[in-house]
């Protein structure tokens, strides 16, 4: 009768076999988790940090104050349906043009021209990165690609987007006198330029941790609030009101829609400075 004998090399052959799959199961999972904890350069938009960090809380409500429908888009959203946003109501829009002074928005001829050629008031947005050069070499990158403005009517002051940093700490490792200086030296640089304004926006909370809730900017700059609840919610200090606020990143067409805090004369009075 024959006897069995256990193969001695089964147990190690299982063991490599064992050691091959896990390996391959981490190879294929990092550049997953890599994505997800750190975006690529370039890929930063307007608000991609309320959810994350303020959560969302209801729609706007309803209010006797007469608001103005407002977009914003960015590189990630492509070709933009502008007579569809314009059908339903849609009637000023901002694009992103820049970010630090690396990134120029491949899509940002058919955004802001197409949101003009369809009747809206449409203006250019920079996403602030105060780690890597300082306000005034972005500002003057921004309005050298993009983030000018002209007294024709239809062209809104640009806009700093300054939040949460989505590449590493929230404040850009800058301390909050080092923020408010940053800035100003945005600001102070796009005006001399541009002979406008520009407009702010950010949310209350991170304003709070990385400015200390700066006031000193409100009597000459434009407020946009970011805030996904019923209402725009406490302000930055300084600000009695806010000039537009992005109320959702879950609208139609695009995802993220705004609401100015007036009639379209309002939107027009902005534009024309």
């Amino acid at each position: 009768m024959p006897v069995h004998r256990p193969n001695p090399l089964r147990p190690r052959r299982l063991f490599i076999a064992g050691l091959l799959l896990t390996a391959l199961s981490l190879a294929l999972a990092a550049p997953a988790d890599a994505a997800t904890t750190t975006p690529a350069r370039g890929s930063a938009h307007m608000g991609m940090g309320v959810l994350a960090h303020d959560g969302q809380h209801g729609t706007p409500a309803p209010t006797a104050v007469t608001q103005t429908e407002g977009v914003d888009v960015s590189g990630y959203q492509g070709n933009v349906a502008w007579s569809t946003l314009w059908s339903s109501g849609v009637r000023w829009a901002y694009t992103k043009a820049t970010e630090g002074t690396y990134y120029t928005n491949p899509s940002f001829t058919q955004q802001y021209n197409g949101s003009y050629n369809v009747g809206m008031i449409r203006g250019a947005y920079h996403f602030a990165t105060p780690d890597t050069t300082s306000g005034a070499t972005q500002a003057n990158y921004f309005v050298d690609h993009g983030g000018g403005w002209s007294r024709d009517g239809k062209t809104l002051p640009g806009v700093l987007d300054i939040e949460w940093n989505p590449y590493g700490a929230a404040c850009y490792g800058k301390s909050q006198s080092a923020m408010v200086s940053w800035i100003a030296d945005f600001l102070n640089t796009y005006r001399s330029r541009t002979g406008r304004d520009a407009v702010i926006y950010t949310a209350t909370s991170w304003w709070t941790d990385c400015t200390g809730n700066y006031g000193g900017f409100a009597a000459n700059n434009p407020l946009w609030i970011a805030r996904y609840a019923s209402d725009a919610g406490t302000l930055p200090a300084g600000w009695g009101y806010y000039t537009m606020w992005q109320y959702t990143s879950s609208g139609p067409t695009v995802g993220d829609h705004d609401k100015f805090n007036g009639a379209l004369d309002r939107v027009q009075a902005l534009a024309n400075g």
